[in-house]
Order: C-alpha cells, then sequence, then structure tokens
C-alpha cells in the first residue's frame, strides 16, 4: 500500500465515538462511512491479557526530546496573503521549551497483524509531522509507540469477520508510557496531553481513569481531545466524560481539556453524523473553539497540508492564481477561514466558513472532506483536517497555558540575600 493511501485511513479509521453504523455486507478495503469507534474497540472473544511495552527501552518511542526523530521533521509553512504574497514563517523548535506535550497517534499501522508491532513505518512519522511536529516550539514532545488495531484487521471487521484484536493491550500501553514518563521524565513539569480521533478516545479514557481528581491532575496544562465525541454536561456543570476537569474558557485557563470536531457550515452534519452527539442522556458533545479562545475573534490560523497526502481527499488546486511554486509542506492562509461553535439538532461542531478574497490572487476552496467513489461523504464532515485548521490557534494557547501553568505551580526563585554586615 502506498503511503498515501495509508494516510487515508490514519483518522479515518481511528475511533470516533458515536452511533456504530452497519458494516456493508462485503467490502474488499474500508468504507470511512462503516468505520467508528464500535469497529476498533470490538475485541474478539478469545482476548488474552498482555504484559505492556517496556517503555525504558528507547525503540519504544516515536519521539522522544533526547533523540533525533520524527519529531524533527521539517514542518515548515508558507503563508499565502490576499493578494497572493508568498511569506515564509519562522518555525522554530525549542529543545528547552518549559513544559512535555505527549501525544497518542491514531490508528496507523500497516501491519498484517490484529495489533500492531512497535516499529515505526513512514506511516506513524507523517502523522507525527502532520499532526504534531508544530507543538515543537512551545513543548518537549513525547511519542510512544503502542500495539494499536491495525488496518488489515479493520479491514476483517468491515466484512463482518472477528479478527483477534485487543484493544485493553493497546490502552495498557498507553497507559504505561504514560507512567513511565511521569517517573522517569517529568520532574515536575506541566504536560499538555494531545491526541486525535483514537488518540483522543484513548486519551479521554485515560484522564478519566488515571488523572482525573488524582495527584497527576496537577501537571495538567491541558487536554486537546480533537475529532472525538467528549461527553460534557448540558450545561457542563458536572458529568460526562471527566468529573473534575472543565473546558478551557481561555487562553491562560490551564488543567482543561479543548475538544471539537468539524464541519463545514455550509454542510452541517445530516442526522446519521459520526460525529457532534454522545449517547449518554443529558449529556452533549464538547466545543471548544481554538480561533475564540486565543482572542482572534473566530479567525482560524489553518496550516493545511500543501499537497495532497490523502486519497480519500481531493488533491488541492493552484494555492495562487500565478501558481507559485509552495517549497513547505504547510500552507497558511490568514483571513480566508473563521470558525465558531454550533449547537443545533442535538449536535455540537465547530463551523467552519471560508471568506472568498476579492482579490482572487489566492484559492478559495480547501480540501478536506472525505471522499469514497468520487463522492464526499457527509456525515464526516472536514475529520481529515480537524487539526491542521486551528494548528496555529492550538499551539499559541498551548503557549500561553504553559506561562500561565508555570505562573502558578512553578516557585518563584527568592530575592538574593543582602550581604552581611562588615565588622566594625
Amino acid at each position: 500500500m502506498r503511503l498515501t493511501t495509508a494516510l487515508a485511513v490514519i483518522v479515518l479509521l481511528g475511533g470516533c465515538g458515536g452511533e456504530k453504523p452497519a458494516p456493508p455486507a462485503a467490502a474488499p478495503a474500508p468504507s470511512p462511512a462503516a468505520a467508528s469507534a464500535g469497529d476498533v474497540n470490538a475485541d474478539s472473544p478469545a482476548v488474552e491479557p498482555v504484559m505492556p511495552v517496556d517503555y525504558s527501552q528507547p525503540a519504544a518511542w516515536l519521539c522522544r526530546p533526547d533523540a533525533e526523530d520524527a519529531c524533527e521533521q521539517n514542518a515548515t509553512a508558507t503563508a499565502i496573503s490576499a493578494d497572493g504574497k508568498l511569506t515564509k514563517d519562522r518555525f522554530v523548535l525549542d529543545a528547552k521549551a518549559p513544559i512535555d506535550c505527549f501525544y497518542v497517534y491514531p490508528t496507523v499501522s500497516l501491519d498484517a497483524m490484529p495489533n500492531s508491532d512497535i516499529k515505526p513505518g513512514a506511516e506513524e512519522t507523517e502523522v507525527v509531522r502532520q499532526q504534531l511536529a508544530r507543538f515543537g516550539s512551545v513543548c518537549r514532545l513525547y511519542v510512544p509507540m503502542y500495539r494499536q488495531v491495525t488496518l488489515a484487521a479493520l479491514r476483517q471487521m468491515l466484512r463482518g469477520e472477528q479478527p483477534a484484536t485487543n484493544r485493553e493491550m493497546a490502552y495498557a500501553d498507553v497507559k504505561a508510557a504514560w507512567e513511565h514518563y511521569l517517573a522517569y521524565d517529568n520532574a515536575g513539569r506541566g504536560v499538555v496531553l494531545i491526541g486525535h480521533s483514537q488518540g483522543a478516545g484513548l486519551l479521554t479514557r485515560l484522564i478519566a481513569s488515571e488523572i482525573d481528581g488524582k495527584p497527576a491532575q496537577e501537571k495538567l496544562v491541558s487536554a486537546l481531545l480533537l475529532g472525538t465525541n467528549l461527553a460534557v454536561g448540558n450545561p457542563h456543570d458536572a458529568g460526562g466524560s471527566f468529573k473534575n476537569i472543565r473546558l478551557c474558557a481561555s487562553a491562560e485557563d490551564v488543567g482543561c481539556a479543548i475538544a471539537y470536531v468539524s464541519f463545514r457550515a455550509e454542510a452541517p452534519p445530516p442526522a446519521d453524523s459520526l460525529f457532534g452527539k454522545v449517547d449518554e442522556q443529558g449529556m452533549r458533545a464538547a466545543c471548544v473553539n481554538p480561533a475564540e479562545l486565543d482572542g482572534s475573534g473566530g479567525a482560524l490560523k489553518a496550516m493545511l497540508p500543501a499537497a495532497k497526502v490523502i486519497d480519500s481527499m481531493a488533491a488541492p488546486g493552484p494555492w495562487t492564481t500565478s501558481n507559485d511554486q509552495i517549497e513547505t509542506p504547510f500552507v497558511m492562509l490568514p483571513g480566508m477561514l473563521s470558525a465558531k461553535c454550533v449547537s443545533q439538532g442535538g449536535l455540537s461542531y465547530l463551523a467552519v466558513t471560508i471568506t472568498a478574497d476579492p482579490a482572487d490572487q489566492r484559492t478559495d476552496a480547501i480540501v478536506g472532506d472525505v471522499i469514497v467513489d468520487a463522492e464526499v461523504q457527509p456525515a464526516w464532515g472536514l475529520h481529515l483536517i480537524d487539526m491542521n485548521l486551528a494548528m496555529g490557534n492550538l499551539v499559541d494557547i498551548a503557549g500561553r497555558q504553559s506561562a500561565a501553568w508555570r505562573r502558578v505551580h512553578v516557585p518563584k526563585l527568592a530575592p538574593p540575600s543582602p550581604p552581611a554586615p562588615k565588622p566594625n
């Protein structure tokens, strides 16, 4: 399978909450409309408990700050202004960042067995670039490998088969990686937890079990749980996925969560949407708009893939009318994209609006819809680019939350003592 094909299902088959749609009678290849959290989370009846991965071994980590690894790829961007002018940004990885980011990647493994091994492939490396690398400007990056349910197993499930998958093994690995990080790497630092789709689902479970209301909560700068249906009370006064962790209310709010799913404003989620709803009575799916939290007034600081990287997404057209060459892996379109949280029909989601440029010197279109057999799948919305849409906002927020967390949790240095008086 080509890398682009692998990337097509990184987020599509990652586990996304919502109701489980019926699988097709025959499915020679995965169908996005048929894959959901129910597929990923359904173990076969004969699952044996296993020991988690040994995270004292460097090979168990895809990224660590003390190694040259997948998190040090080129992640620069080109900003395209309304007049078509190109400007490269100044992204710099901060090896001495004062907080950490702990990231769990979504389903991506091309391994043939039901659960993956922990040997990274090109697919894991690329998803790190797409979803995490930019955070390296504000935090040290930790990414554990884990034995996730593979794409091959998901295809079997879509055909109605029962491969010997073990989701408890995947969670046990993530839990063990977190415990190792706390014991040997954290050293009292604040940490941002980041995940998308299945990664967000695993982190939601980890937070609820190991962090919410426990000593580790003091270390939580924030949790970015994107492309998942995080349950919150309606209104959010109690209950939901977490008991003691609220939704973030500002860019200086800490110990809180940011969660959303994205749809085009002109194409809201249909009744059978996979996102934007939860099953719990009296609950709703969380929607926190990063473009409001950071004071941008709804303006998205998107960082979109500059070229096609996903088979299930249309290729972007020329970025500018002059068809200038883009040499960076990401493109920014300042002033073109905005978003607001919308709640209607029992659904909560981030509605994304495109504002056309009068000068018509750059594209007025974005790609990100899931396309199968040349048809857009409306139940998925813009799930493919949930993180890309607000990447700049999220990185800015993480930096501001870092400063706010350290003001509270890092003791200030005592002023120097005055010199002792000299004897007469």
